[in-house]
This record gives C-alpha cells, sequence and structure tokens, in this order.
C-alpha cells in the first residue's frame, strides 16, 4: 500500500511538471505585453487577459498539489505556489527569440513584462494577507507587545545585525562588490524595501543598479522556501508538545471589573468587507509617508508596513464610533490565505524571469550568490532561535514567530500559522516585523554608502 501511494505521488509530480511546461509555453504564446505608444506604458492586449488568469489559477492549484506532497510529515504548503510560479515565469521566457511571430509575445527578463503579476497580482494579495493577519493578531497584539515589548526589540535588531554581518564578510572575501551583497541581503530576508533603498542608493551615486536586482533574484527563493522550512522543521527536531506551546499563547483570562455594555453598532456588509477596505485604505496613507533618514535617504513604512499597523489599531479597537470594524472569522481566514496564494503567484513569476538574467550571465556569481544568500538565510534564524530560547526565555511559538517578523517572510508566517494551528503567532511576528523592517532598509543603505 506504501509503494502505491508512493508510486502515485511521484506519478503526480511528473504529471504536474508536465502540464505547468505546456501552459507556460501557451501563456507566453498568448499573453501579449507591449509598450503603448502614446502614453508609454505597459499594456495587456485582451488576447493576454484570458491567458494571465489561466496562468493564475493554473499555478494555483499545480502549486497546492505539490505543496500537499508530505515527506516525513514535512511539507511546502502555500509555498508550493512560489515554486510553480518560479518555473512558470522562468518557462515563459523560453519561447525562442528567432520565432518573427512569436518574438513579441515572449516574455524576457525586463520590468514592463512582468508588471500585471509583480505590480498587480502581487501587490493585491500582500495587502490582503498582511490586513487579515492584522485584523486577527489585533484583539491580542497590544498586550502582547506590552508584555514583550522590550524582547521582541532584542530580537529583531539581533537577527538583522547577523545576517547584515555575513554579508559584510562576504563583500570583502568574495570577488564582488557591496551593490551585490546589499542586493543578497535584501533576497536572503525577503525584504522589497531593503532592495528598493539598495537600489536607490546607487541612483544616487549615479551608478548602475544592475548587480543588485540580480543579487535579489539569486537570494529571494531560498530566502522564503529556507524560512518556510525552518518553522516547520525545527519544532520536530526540539520535539515540541504543540498542545503545551499553544496553551502558552493563550492571553491571560481577566476578571472583569465592572459589566460592560455593547451598544448595537452599525455593520455594512455581513462578511466586513467595508472594514478591511477602509483599514487597507488607512493602511496604505500611513505607508507612503515618507521620513527622512540621511544623505537624502527616507524612510516609509510601505504597503506591507502601513497596511499592518493599520490593521492591527482597527482590529483591536473593532469599531469606529458606531460603526462596526469587526471581520467575522471564517471571512478573514480565508482571505489571509487567498492574499498569501496571489502574493506567492507574484513574486514567484517575477522571480522566475528575473533569474534568465543571472543563469545567462557569470557562472561564479551564481555560485556565490547562492551559497551567501543561504547562509544569511539561516545563520540569523538559528542565532536568533538560540537567543530568544536560552536568553530571552521565549516560548517556543513566540520565539518562532518573532523570527519570521524578523527576516521580514510573509509566507513564513502563512506556514508557521498552519503548524501551530493557530493565528496567535501572528502577534509575535506583528511585533517584531516593523523593527526589522526598518533596520533591513538602513543596513542595504549603509552597506552601499559605506562599502563602494
Amino acid at each position: 500500500m506504501e509503494k502505491e501511494k508512493k508510486s502515485l505521488k511521484w506519478l503526480w509530480i511528473a504529471i504536474a511538471l508536465v502540464v505547468v511546461a505546456a501552459i507556460g509555453v501557451w501563456c507566453g504564446i498568448n499573453a501579449k505585453i507591449f509598450v503603448n505608444d502614446k502614453t508609454g506604458n505597459t499594456e495587456l492586449n485582451v488576447f493576454g487577459i484570458p491567458a494571465l488568469l489561466t496562468g493564475i489559477f493554473i499555478v494555483t492549484a499545480l502549486g497546492y498539489l505539490l505543496g500537499r506532497i508530505t515527506i516525513k510529515g514535512v511539507n511546502l504548503g502555500t509555498a508550493g505556489v512560489f515554486l510553480v510560479a518560479i518555473l512558470f515565469g522562468y518557462l515563459c521566457t523560453l519561447i525562442p527569440q528567432d520565432l518573427p511571430i512569436l518574438s513579441v509575445l515572449r516574455l524576457e527578463a525586463r520590468k514592463g513584462n512582468t508588471t500585471y503579476y509583480k505590480s498587480v497580482i502581487q501587490n493585491v494579495g500582500l495587502v490582503l494577507f498582511v490586513g487579515s493577519v492584522g485584523f486577527i493578531a489585533g484583539p491580542k497584539f497590544f498586550r502582547d507587545l506590552a508584555k514583550n515589548f522590550k524582547t521582541y526589540i532584542v530580537l529583531g535588531i539581533s537577527i538583522i545585525l547577523i545576517g547584515t554581518l555575513v554579508a559584510v564578510i562576504f563583500t570583502l572575501v568574495s570577488p564582488y562588490g557591496a551593490d551585490f551583497w546589499a542586493g543578497i541581503l535584501s533576497g536572503a530576508l525577503t525584504s522589497t524595501p531593503g532592495y528598493s533603498a539598495a537600489q536607490e542608493a546607487m541612483t544616487q551615486m549615479g551608478a548602475s543598479d544592475a548587480q543588485v536586482t540580480i543579487g535579489h533574484a539569486i537570494a529571494y527563493p531560498f530566502g522564503v522556501i529556507g524560512v518556510v522550512l525552518f518553522v516547520q522543521l525545527l519544532p520536530r527536531f526540539v520535539k515540541a508538545d504543540m498542545n503545551y506551546e499553544r496553551s502558552l499563547l493563550k492571553p491571560e483570562v481577566m476578571e472583569a471589573t465592572e459589566e460592560k455594555v455593547e451598544k448595537k453598532l452599525f455593520k455594512c456588509d455581513d462578511f466586513g468587507f467595508t472594514a478591511l477596505a477602509i483599514a487597507i485604505v488607512s493602511g496604505l496613507i500611513l505607508g507612503g509617508i515618507k521620513i527622512p533618514l540621511f544623505g537624502g535617504v527616507s524612510f516609509s513604512l510601505g504597503t506591507t508596513g502601513g497596511v499592518l499597523i493599520m490593521c492591527l489599531v482597527f482590529g483591536h479597537f473593532g469599531r469606529i464610533g458606531s460603526l462596526s470594524m469587526e471581520i467575522p472569522t471564517a471571512t478573514v481566514k480565508a482571505l489571509k490565505e487567498l492574499g498569501l496564494m496571489l502574493f506567492l503567484i507574484g513574486a514567484g513569476v517575477d522571480g522566475g524571469v528575473s533569474l534568465v538574467s543571472a543563469i545567462g550571465g557569470d557562472a561564479g556569481i551564481i555560485v556565490w550568490g547562492f551559497v551567501g544568500g543561504a547562509l544569511m538565510t539561516i545563520i540569523p534564524m538559528i542565532a536568533g532561535f538560540f537567543l530568544g530560547k536560552y536568553v530571552l526565555k521565549l516560548p517556543l511559538l513566540n520565539n518562532l514567530g518573532s523570527i519570521t517578523g524578523g527576516m521580514t517572510s510573509t509566507p513564513a508566517l502563512g506556514t508557521l500559522i498552519a503548524t501551530a494551528e493557530t493565528d496567535d503567532v501572528a502577534g509575535a511576528y506583528a511585533s517584531t516585523y516593523p523593527i526589522a523592517l526598518v533596520l533591513i532598509v538602513v543596513a542595504c543603505n549603509l552597506m552601499i554608502n559605506l562599502m563602494i
């Protein structure tokens, strides 16, 4: 019986790979992306829209199929979507350039060709996921933050400092410059703001940011998968009693000192979509505010940080006057998974296309980048775990939640929630994430300004 199950598993994998290859070619043929001569904007024609939608849902189905494959109790879960999306993005670049009919339809390693996946699909998924996480964690977030604030600061700072130290060492011993390793650092920590900061620093110096882009593209895939596997494997290595660990996350029961009267609140809709929309718009406005740092560099919370903070606030208070800001549990959990899926599809397709330029170049840069990026992902997590366990005395799930925040890893939070079987781990992530976000932006900028 076991042999039959294993044979069936590998059969499904083979079928999935064949289907992905076929879909990649089909979507590459149909997705005609071009530059409008009048406006100069990148556009997708009507024949490309069915290809775009088909690609999204085929990647979804195959990604979840891949993520469901379990080996010794470990699986990729939603991160399987990310791997299939990377393969899909890469396959869309393989249409031969010498075919006159298909050459204009070929996806190349340029920003314009992946605009709809990266700028639209990825960002829609991002706001849905972090918004849902904010509403889930909101009611318990501020109590947890007040109790462990100093702990989360120490862990967040330590993770970024250790990752940056590894990046500096590789800058000194490798034949590649600080711009490349700043890109690797941002990819290893899956930090888009860090990546943008490194690009901006190079632009201000009047230099090309190509090495930053290549470094980010090389390190990003392992940056996602490495943290996802870490939060699944670590509880097994330490033989954690998950029922006991979950009990440590439960808030203390407070005796009511006075009877609370709840006024009847007005609800715009039964699903809470209005509440989520108000919180997301508020978060986007907050995330767009730029704070000057030094040397002309500015910092902003960005889409992720702004939306996360505002959804935490609205999730905590649950109302604006007499307007209800509550979202049903079933709705917010479904939106959380949908958002994570769309985010991984957008990031994966763009990453697969970006990798083409790296793979087609210097082989040495790929080896250096992969090894360095893997160490920048693994070493901070291991160091953070031991620091949290033995010095800061954090319970396991708080520790892992804080590590995912310190690594700024949205996909890993989704995996940790599934592994822990509770949304309460989101509080530690949300407490550590803003600290890590600020520090990774500063670190990438300083690496370039001080080492080039």
